[in-house]
């Protein structure tokens, strides 16, 4: 198989997989909203409680097919379609307990319900909170990058103080990419001095840990390698950078300027543990 059938293979099972999982979503929320007008489509009994169940079982299923667009996990992608599934299942038995069904059966459904949560957020603290795919990195001191979420990228202005900024990172192998875009204050320090220091953090820049020192190449526009970057940022973070951060990129393009990504280079061999010590987020 060529890559260009492996393209499109892969368009299609996505592109099936969306369709499918819209129409059984908007079919769950049909006969959990409207069982009645469901019931008359697909002639089945008025039976009121069967027809939320039905919807919530489409809901799941529904979940199921969209999050394994976006998800490479099978466990977490399984687990929170089941929690979709599950949980309105509890409802449906609380909001129908006058129809029938027994109280029990819905601490039955909520204590299960609550132990799919558990194992979903378990799951997904040990993704380090990132459900896309990632690539295993083949020198040591990226390996605690390759699932990190969100790294603090210290770059340096003219006079040799620091700046920091919280970002996402792809490792690719030997290498990572970083994106921003072409007006971003550390895209301007870039451009004076390359030398960075990057080190794991939370979303919003704190609580940073041990890193390392590098430098960023900027990659050419429309090249390769920028492409591959763009891939690679893109199936880590599915929802953000597939979708989330060049949409806002575009419709502010005026003001900041088009994205530019950056390949980290350079690293030294071995992690510092003093990376980011004292260094607060810019938030630019």
């Amino acid at each position: 198989m060529t890559a260009d059938d492996s393209v499109r293979g892969r368009g299609f099972t996505v592109g099936v997989a969306l369709l499918v999982g819209a129409g059984t979503t908007v079919t769950g929320v049909w006969s959990l909203g409207w069982p009645h007008s469901f019931a008359e489509l697909v002639d089945f009994p008025q039976h009121e409680h069967f027809l939320h169940d039905i919807g919530a079982f489409q809901l799941g299923l529904g979940a199921l097919l969209l999050l394994a667009c976006v998800w490479h996990d099978a466990m977490a992608t399984a687990l929170a379609a089941t929690l979709v599934a599950n949980a309105v299942h509890t409802v449906n038995h609380a909001m129908d307990l006058d129809h029938g069904g027994k109280w029990w059966h819905i601490a039955v459904l909520a204590a299960i319900t609550a132990a799919v949560a558990a194992a979903l957020a378990l799951r997904l603290r040990l993704l380090g909170g990132v459900t896309g795919g990632v690539t295993a990195a083949t020198r040591p001191e990226l390996a605690p990058f390759v699932r990190q979420k969100t790294v603090l990228l210290t770059t340096y202005r003219k006079d040799g103080r620091p700046g920091s900024t919280p970002v996402s990172i792809a490792v690719d192998g030997g290498t990572a990419y970083i994106r921003s875009f072409e007006k971003a204050v550390k895209t301007r320090r870039l451009r004076n001095n390359p030398a960075v220091r990057i080190a794991p953090s939370t979303g919003l820049g704190n609580r940073p840990g041990p890193g390392l020192g590098a430098r960023l190449r900027r990659l050419e526009h429309g090249s390769a390698e920028e492409r591959r970057a763009r891939r690679m940022l893109r199936t880590k973070y599915p929802v953000l950078h597939g979708a989330v951060v060049p949409f806002t990129h575009r419709v502010a393009r005026r003001k900041t300027g088009r994205t530019v990504h950056f390949a980290v280079v350079d690293v030294e061999a071995g992690a510092a543990a003093d990376a980011g010590a004292g260094v607060q987020p810019d938030a630019r």
